[in-house]
């Protein structure tokens, strides 16, 4: 998990990402404050889409993950060691890079609407080419635009 402010009309906002152990991002938070509540707010969102709590979490070393923590999560392990956290900071380069194509995004709910659908898009697409033989990738992107043509009805 991690957090990485944006401007949005000229005010400072927080997104919070969290981010899974393969790098797809599981979802997203635009709020205006970076403390104990808006902590505690992302967790809840989180338990809710994903249904259980998970084994650990790894965060950087911001005061209030460790708050949040000891009062919604009791059993889940906390990690703050250094660069622990690089798969979620590499993460942001993307929407930062979609923010300055986009000239800014105009609203928080804009913001929260297009990141999360846009992550969804990401996740779907993204396959770790690196990590396969090229007959198992082109599978994987055929089946990635299959299930994209099934969502779009193009």
């Amino acid at each position: 998990m991690d957090e990485v402010f944006i401007r949005i009309n000229g005010q400072q906002r927080y997104l919070w990402r969290a981010v899974d152990q393969d790098g797809d991002v599981i979802d997203i938070l635009v709020q205006p404050h970076r403390d104990q509540r808006a902590a505690e707010r992302f967790f809840r969102k989180l338990l809710r889409g994903q249904g259980s709590e998970p084994l650990q979490i790894i965060t950087d070393k911001l005061r209030s993950y460790s708050a949040a923590m000891r009062s919604i999560f009791s059993n889940v392990t906390h990690r703050v060691e250094r660069y622990a956290n690089n798969r979620v900071e590499a993460s942001h380069q993307l929407t930062r890079q979609r923010e300055r194509q986009m000239r800014r995004f105009k609203s928080a709910r804009h913001a929260q609407r297009f990141l999360s659908l846009h992550d969804a898009v990401r996740n779907l697409f993204r396959v770790g080419r690196h990590l396969l033989r090229s007959s198992n990738h082109r599978l994987l992107r055929s089946r990635s635009f299959a299930v994209w043509r099934e969502v779009t009805v193009a």
